[in-house]
C-alpha cells in the first residue's frame, strides 16, 4: 500500500494510507469531514458515508453499521497531518479529502482518474479496487492474532459471523493450533519413569 500511495495524486496519499490503517471503506473515507479527526488522541469518528448511485446521484448517507471509532495508527496521523497541512480545511464541516476542483470525492472519478492510474504505474492489477485496503488491513490484524470479535469490530461488520464468511480462511487451521498447544502443554513435562526437574528456589 506504501508503493500504491507514493502513485496517487497527492492529495489522496493520505486518503489510502488512512484506508489501509483502519479499514475504514471508501463511501466512509470519503464522508470524512475535519470534526470526525482526533489527531491528538490519533481517533477517527465513522458518522456518515459518501455514495454514488445512478437513481440518487452524489448524497451523503448514514454508515453501514452504527457509529463507530477506530483507532489510527502513526504512520496514518503523520499522513493526516502531512495532509491537512497541504489541504487545510477551513472548519469543523469541511471534507477532509476533496475532489480536485472541490467538494466530496466522487468514487467513479476517484477510481478513472486517481486509483487505477496508480495501481497500473505500482504494477498492481488494475481490476484492484479500493476494498483491497480493508482486505490488507484484516489480514494484518489475523495474521498479528487478533480475535474474530475484534477484527469485525475494526471493519465495522454487524457480526462476526460476517466476518468469519469473508476471512476464515486467514485464520490459522485449528488443527495447526490444537497440535501446537498440546505440544506446548507438555513441552516442559517429563517423559513418564522420569524424574521431573528440581525447581530451581
Amino acid at each position: 500500500m506504501r508503493t500504491l500511495a507514493e502513485e496517487v495524486p497527492g492529495r489522496y496519499k493520505g486518503l489510502v494510507l488512512l484506508g489501509a490503517c483502519t479499514g475504514l471503506r471508501p463511501g466512509e473515507l470519503f464522508g470524512l469531514q475535519l470534526r470526525h479527526v482526533d489527531l491528538l488522541h490519533a481517533t477517527v469518528s465513522v458518522e456518515q458515508q459518501i455514495q454514488q448511485t445512478a437513481k440518487h446521484g452524489v448524497y451523503v448517507c448514514p454508515p453501514k453499521t452504527a457509529r463507530s471509532h477506530r483507532t489510527v495508527p502513526r504512520i496514518a496521523v503523520d499522513a493526516m497531518k502531512t495532509h491537512l497541512g497541504d489541504f487545510p480545511a477551513d472548519g469543523p464541516e469541511s471534507w477532509i479529502f476533496t475532489a480536485p476542483q472541490g467538494g466530496p470525492v466522487v468514487y467513479t472519478h476517484f477510481m478513472d482518474g486517481s486509483w487505477r492510474p496508480a495501481c497500473a504505474k505500482a504494477d498492481i492489477p488494475t481490476g484492484t479496487g479500493p476494498h483491497a485496503r480493508r482486505h490488507h488491513y484484516a489480514s494484518l490484524l489475523i495474521k498479528h492474532g487478533e480475535s474474530v470479535k475484534t477484527v469485525s469490530e475494526r471493519l465495522g461488520h454487524t457480526n462476526a459471523a460476517m466476518t468469519l464468511n469473508i476471512y476464515t480462511h486467514l485464520w490459522p487451521d485449528s488443527e495447526e493450533r490444537t497440535r501446537a498447544a498440546v505440544d506446548k502443554a507438555y513441552a516442559d513435562r517429563p517423559a513418564d519413569g522420569e524424574a521431573p526437574a528440581v525447581e530451581a528456589v
